[in-house]
């Protein structure tokens, strides 16, 4: 059994996201594990490092919240939407505030080399685009999955960490959708 946290960065109620969380979360919970889901649109957080990590500010509650989460966690699906080559302002902010020097990494004295402080834990990475992902992928070299994969969550010593790309999404038909929510249902229940 897992500890699986799921976190929708999605700024929208309604999108294509959250309705792929919420099956990750019943294909995870169907398989025996104990999920918890953060949607961060719910979160009440400022998304602005202010004053970038040279001074870090009181986090508010629900910053709290979520680095308890990832403590808890022994594997975090991060659900998102390419905006823009990459990630929605409100999961750029969530990382900014949440994975701080400290918690998530350590910058080593006189050196260029930090301490990964969440190893031992395992991600999942599902983003959405309106690009076909041969494209986005082969074309674009994916900036988001360098962003989110390589640059955030291995950086802090989440690892491995899968990939799941859905697209395109524009103009996707009600069966695309509903075989993708199938497929991460399934995926959900036999990837731990």
């Amino acid at each position: 059994m897992k500890k699986i946290l799921i976190i929708n960065g999605h700024p929208s109620e309604t999108s294509f996201c959250k309705a792929l969380a919420e099956s990750y979360k019943e294909g995870s919970s169907e398989a025996g594990h104990v999920v918890e889901l953060i949607h961060l649109r719910n979160l009440k957080f400022d998304t602005n490092l202010n004053n970038g990590y040279s001074k870090q500010s009181a986090p508010e509650p629900d910053v709290v919240f979520a680095q308890q989460k990832i403590t808890w966690a022994n594997h975090i699906v991060i659900i998102h939407p390419v905006w823009w080559g990459s990630v929605p302002a409100l999961l750029k902010g969530f990382f900014d505030r949440v994975l701080l020097p400290g918690f998530a990494f350590k910058y080593r004295a006189n050196s260029p080399l930090w301490d990964k402080l969440l190893k031992g834990k395992t991600g999942h990475v599902i983003y959405t685009s309106d690009t076909p992902n041969f494209i986005y992928r082969f074309l674009f070299l994916a900036p988001s999955v360098n962003q989110v994969k390589k640059r955030t969550l291995q950086f802090c010593g989440i690892n491995p960490v899968k990939v799941t790309a859905i697209s395109p999404i524009r103009q996707s038909t009600k069966e695309f959708r509903a075989n993708w929510l199938a497929k991460i249902k399934q995926l959900a229940k036999a990837n731990h």
